[in-house]
């Protein structure tokens, strides 16, 4: 429930029929519970399914889990990260240290192009 976070769900939210006229399904995955993304969800009214990876698989799989630092002090945390898959699985782009303003249009383009 980060001001980032929240900013991209939403952009992400109002451009959800967009996505889904380009055939693009939309789904959050973050190391928070499922509790806690139930809340989020509800509360952001988002259309599209937020996936809890509490063991971090899924982040490692992409290798998204780095290391960072706030008020001088360093820790393992989550890059903002997209990434579109095609039909099939495969990658198809991927966006490493996403700023959020934007975004979710850029996105949203490149999911028109595939």
């Amino acid at each position: 429930m980060t001001s980032g976070c929240t900013r991209e769900s939403q952009d992400f939210r109002d451009l959800h029929a967009s996505f889904r006229k380009a055939g693009a399904r939309i789904v959050g995955v973050s190391r928070d519970g499922i509790a806690s993304h139930e809340k989020f969800k509800a509360r952001e009214q988002l259309p599209y399914e937020l996936l809890a990876d509490a063991d971090s698989k899924v982040c490692k799989l992409f290798d998204v889990i780095h290391e960072k630092s706030m008020y001088g002090r360093k820790f393992l945390g989550i890059e903002r990260s997209t990434f579109l898959l095609d039909g099939a699985g495969v990658l198809r782009r991927e966006w490493r240290k996403v700023k959020v303003p934007g975004h979710a249009e850029e996105v949203l383009e490149a999911a028109q192009s595939v």
